[in-house]
């Protein structure tokens, strides 16, 4: 097969080293930088397993930014751009994958086009009556900095469309992945796009649940990790995905809770907004606590929202900083990811050493062991030292 993959993030990316095993693969992307990468066989991005992918394997895989020797003669177009969600209009802002299907259908009719960004339910279809191309949805169930890994160990996959071709794209994806029997579904178009909104969003509300639990427990004294590993006790519930954090971050699930709200409309619902309001209350309550302890200069410890990761869009901290610096308080930031000298209006530190002299606590969404030295002024909510 031919398979054109726009984009090259997280998701992106490691879906062309992926298929790149078996097929001949194009990446498009518009910054020359990415694509130069790519070809020199280095990963843009953090993640291990493309990282060793593109140095120690074979892989049928060029980078362009040329949109004509990407989309002529493709059997497939893999779209995987960002889809921001605008508050303004209460809706995601679909126009890159909007751009790539018109350009798709200028220059390669007949490709299968297979939106792999998050999109609000209803788009595959309303995108579909406007072209004649065939246009699948396949959600991505990916961790950051854990992306190539999801990839060829996938929890599922699942394709929504005409039946036959998404059967058919199906069993590529899976056919590329290293474990066996990989569970496959594929629904109509609408449903698929609604599983990536509901996957992600009680994602979002098991972090919201256990952040609160954190909360009442702060809030009267008590052993959070006691009372979390009490509850995790019950296998219905589990001891995973339950360490106290400064709310819910990252590429997917801010946005994706919010659009799913936005897609409810007119249809009743509690908890849906009840998730979606508990991250704010969660970063309020953050703020109020660093607060209290009467700090003239707090350091954040790192933007990114985990470890192994490269990425800080809208991660929970930011909240946390904007809330204190409303206050007065001076904010500094230790992040070594970033080459700027301030963050929004924030300075940043390159020496961890003066950092830590300069703070009056250091607040840190997770630990790391540098900060270890200092763990007397260290403000996190991280109780089991991992993500």
């Amino acid at each position: 097969m031919y398979i054109t993959v726009v984009g090259t993030g997280y998701v992106g990316l490691s879906n062309a080293v992926l298929l790149a095993k078996n097929h001949l693969v194009t990446a498009l992307d518009l910054l020359q930088q990415k694509v130069d990468k790519i070809n020199s066989r280095i990963a843009p991005i953090d993640d291990p397993e493309i990282e060793e992918h593109l140095k120690s394997l074979d892989l049928n895989l060029v980078a362009t930014t040329d949109r004509s020797t990407a989309y002529n003669n493709a059997d497939y177009v893999i779209i995987a751009t960002p889809t921001n969600y605008d508050p303004i209009t209460n809706r995601f802002d679909t126009s890159s994958v909007e751009n790539v299907i018109a350009d798709v259908q200028s220059y390669s009719p007949s490709s299968v086009i297979v939106i792999k960004s998050t999109v609000p339910v209803g788009f595959t279809d309303r995108m579909q009556s406007i072209y004649s191309s065939v246009i699948l949805f396949s959600p991505e169930f990916l961790r950051e900095g854990k992306a190539l890994y999801d990839n060829l160990y996938p929890s599922r996959v699942i394709v929504g469309g005409p039946k036959a071709e998404a059967e058919k794209f199906a069993r590529i994806l899976a056919s590329c992945a290293l474990s066996t029997d990989v569970p496959i579904l594929t629904t109509q178009a609408k449903e698929a796009e609604a599983v990536k909104l509901f996957s992600n969003t009680f994602l979002a509300m098991r972090i919201a649940y256990f952040n609160e639990l954190d909360t009442y427990a702060e809030v009267h004294e008590l052993d959070s990790h006691k009372i979390i590993m009490g509850v995790g006790m019950d296998p219905r519930i589990g001891n995973h995905y339950h360490n106290p954090s400064f709310g819910y971050g990252g590429y997917c699930l801010p946005k994706d809770t919010k659009q799913l709200l936005a897609n409810y409309g007119d249809v009743p619902n509690n908890m849906i907004k009840a998730i979606v309001d508990a991250n704010t209350t969660r970063k309020d309550f953050i703020a109020e606590s660093i607060l209290a302890k009467k700090p003239k200069t707090v350091g954040i410890y790192r933007l990114i929202m985990k470890h192994g990761s490269d990425n800080f869009r809208t991660s929970s901290i930011q909240g946390v900083m904007k809330r204190l610096k409303a206050k007065g308080v001076e904010v500094i930031v230790y992040e070594p990811v970033l080459s700027d000298q301030f963050f929004f209006n924030s300075k940043v530190y390159t020496d961890l050493a003066e950092f830590k002299r300069q703070s009056d606590i250091v607040v840190a969404n997770r630990w790391g062991a540098e900060i270890r030295d200092i763990s007397e002024k260290v403000y996190t909510r991280d109780i089991f030292g991992e993500d």
